[in-house]
């Protein structure tokens, strides 16, 4: 029997790949003449280029970069097996993991190491760019990934605004003479899960910014400085995005992509199970197996990876079933959409930190205990 793995990260305990590997072990102790296929997946947040450098035999790169606070930290990206696409996803510099809870500053945090990761893979010469586009710790519509990308965003004296979302509010003029001429020579695919728009109710600071550290009292502020950086935008451009689905990705970066490149934005899943050929290592498997940290309705309406997994499975029928860190309201929702079974990894009750602590020894515990109950033959 040929099983594929293909979960995405428990956020901060497991990446992908290492999740894979839990439930392989587990399922090992039930089933260990299997043929087991690891399948690392993502939705274009964390964890995006490893399951792509993974899955395509590629090379994984680091770069000294800005964090959102503008600190030197090292962040990952990668070179697919192809030797001529790249991927860098938003979250390895300016990922919300990389600031303590103390430290969110909406209201300055900056994408620019993000933009100096994309200057890095340009100046390399690939042919194809695959951004992935979640988690981020910003808000401040990829300004500073534009700016890092040679785009001079300056004030009415002449100096360029300050980092960060407010600093848009000040912005007169956009000066993209310096920006580099190799996002105009390169396929440029964004991978996200994001459907949001970059403005109003369902903008990206009212749905986004409350998990970055934005108030009530801030909110209004910095949605009214992005509807500012769009309006000059919309003037040097001729383009208006701020309706568009997906604009509102990674703090406003997809509007920056569609304002200022030939971005074509799909699904992040889709992306990775194409890339990967999902398809080609899936055939022939009699069971799917995916996973994150938590499942809930969310998993559905963003269209996450184990939804996406679900969904291929369906298409070439193989049963799929999903185990989860934990599952809140809404997760039965799956069952109507592709899939076959899912299972929460827990035990007995937990604390947070200990689940966090032992996820792995956990993880491979459920695994295990899903493979038993698969091979019950119950006369019912």
């Amino acid at each position: 029997m040929k099983i594929v793995i293909a979960p995405d990260s428990f956020k901060e305990s497991l990446t992908n790949l290492q999740a894979a590997r839990a439930i392989k072990r587990g399922l090992v102790n039930v089933w260990p003449s299997c043929d087991y296929e690891i399948f690392p997946v993502s939705d274009g947040g964390v964890g995006t280029v490893e399951a792509l450098v993974y899955l395509t035999g590629g090379e994984s790169l680091q770069d000294q970069v800005s964090d959102p606070l503008g600190r030197g930290k090292t962040a990952s990206w990668g070179i697919m097996g192809d030797g001529e696409t790249a991927v860098v996803e938003i979250s390895a510099a300016c990922g919300l993991q990389n600031l303590a809870p103390q430290d969110l500053n909406p209201s300055r945090a900056s994408t620019h190491g993000f933009g100096e990761q994309i200057n890095d893979a340009l100046n390399r010469g690939i042919k194809t760019l695959i951004l992935g586009l979640g988690g981020s710790a910003t808000n401040d519509a990829g300004a500073g990934m534009l700016a890092a990308l040679g785009m001079r965003l300056l004030k009415a004296n002449g100096e360029s605004v300050e980092p960060g979302a407010l600093g848009l509010k000040e912005l007169a003029r956009i000066d993209s003479s310096g920006l580099n001429p190799r996002l105009k020579e390169v396929e440029i695919i964004v991978a996200c899960a994001v459907k949001n728009p970059l403005l109003g109710p369902k903008g990206t600071t009212r749905i986004f910014g409350p998990k970055k550290g934005v108030t009530n009292l801030l909110m209004p502020q910095l949605d009214e400085a992005l509807a500012h950086f769009h309006k000059v935008a919309m003037e040097a451009t001729g383009r208006n995005v701020s309706d568009q689905e997906g604009a509102g990705a990674a703090g406003g970066v997809g509007a920056a992509l569609m304002l200022f490149t030939n971005a074509v934005f799909r699904k992040g899943v889709e992306v990775v199970l194409t890339y990967g050929n999902f398809a080609r290592k899936a055939k022939g498997a009699s069971l799917l197996i995916t996973g994150e940290g938590q499942t809930d309705a969310e998993t559905v309406w963003w269209g996450k990876a184990p939804l996406g997994v679900a969904q291929q499975g369906r298409l070439m029928g193989i049963p799929t079933v999903l185990i989860a860190g934990s599952l809140e309201h809404g997760y039965q929702k799956l069952y109507e959409n592709g899939m076959d079974g899912v299972l929460s990894m827990q035990p007995y009750p937990m604390t947070f930190p200990q689940a966090l602590k032992d996820a792995s020894s956990i993880l491979e515990d459920a695994a295990w205990r899903l493979g038993k109950l698969l091979s019950i033959k119950a006369d019912v």
